[in-house]
């Protein structure tokens, strides 16, 4: 059965517009006749969700690479990354609510992304071609949001590097078949209720060919079984 994994990326809970669409989404998905998935959900502020990648954990991704023993220390930290990476790996759609703070993406969800993204694991490196994403045949739907910052805003209204952040992350990481959907009720536009239903109108949309890609993955995953 394929899974998603959808990463809330927001610590607002109820309040949370990035959170409700993402929710929306996901029941598009299962009204679009997608009903057999797994659905697994990372809530990157919940208490304990991510390891730290200090020191010891940076040391222990060195003496991997470098052919060295690790301490017993380091392994512990290794593998909680690895951990955390895997259950990146095992899914085989993604969706992510991300709300914009301070220009860019919340700091948990840099913090996930530097965990996940190591050689070896979501990327290669050829000193001829350079990067190579390994996070193939996948797809994901990013939902981006913001207060103030809204496109063709002028600049004393805020920049967005959240949502060209994460698209150049997916990319470098393989995952070229993503939709991003963004919803920027600001104080400029002033038309909440309306960039709502029209974000929620392109979710749904979005959920029709998401859900076909998903049910094509099941079938596969069965005949290969």
């Amino acid at each position: 059965m394929p899974t998603i994994l959808h990463i809330n990326a927001s610590p607002r809970y109820a309040n949370s517009d990035s959170l409700r669409l993402a929710r929306h989404f996901i029941d598009s998905v299962q009204a679009a006749g997608s009903e057999s998935f797994e659905l697994e959900t990372l809530d990157l502020f919940a208490e304990g969700a991510l390891p730290v990648f200090g020191r010891t954990a940076a040391a222990a991704k060195m003496a991997v690479f470098s052919g060295q023993d690790q301490t017993p220390e380091q392994i512990a930290a290794w593998e909680s990354a690895r951990a955390v990476f895997d259950q990146f790996a095992a899914a085989d759609a993604y969706v992510f609510n991300i709300p914009m703070w301070n220009a860019g993406v919340p700091y948990v969800l840099k913090q996930w992304i530097d965990i996940v993204t190591q050689p070896g694991w979501c990327f290669g490196f050829d000193p001829e071609n350079g990067y190579r994403g390994l996070m193939e045949d996948k797809q994901a739907v990013a939902i981006h949001t913001s207060g103030v910052y809204s496109p063709g805003v002028p600049p004393t209204f805020g920049s967005d590097f959240s949502s060209t952040f994460f698209a150049d992350w997916l990319s470098f990481v393989g995952i070229d078949d993503a939709t991003h959907v963004r919803f920027a009720p600001t104080v400029v536009n002033g038309d909440v209720d309306g960039t709502r239903k029209a974000a929620e109108a392109e979710l749904t949309d979005a959920a029709l060919e998401f859900a076909g890609k998903l049910s094509a993955v099941g079938t596969l995953q069965l005949v290969n079984v």
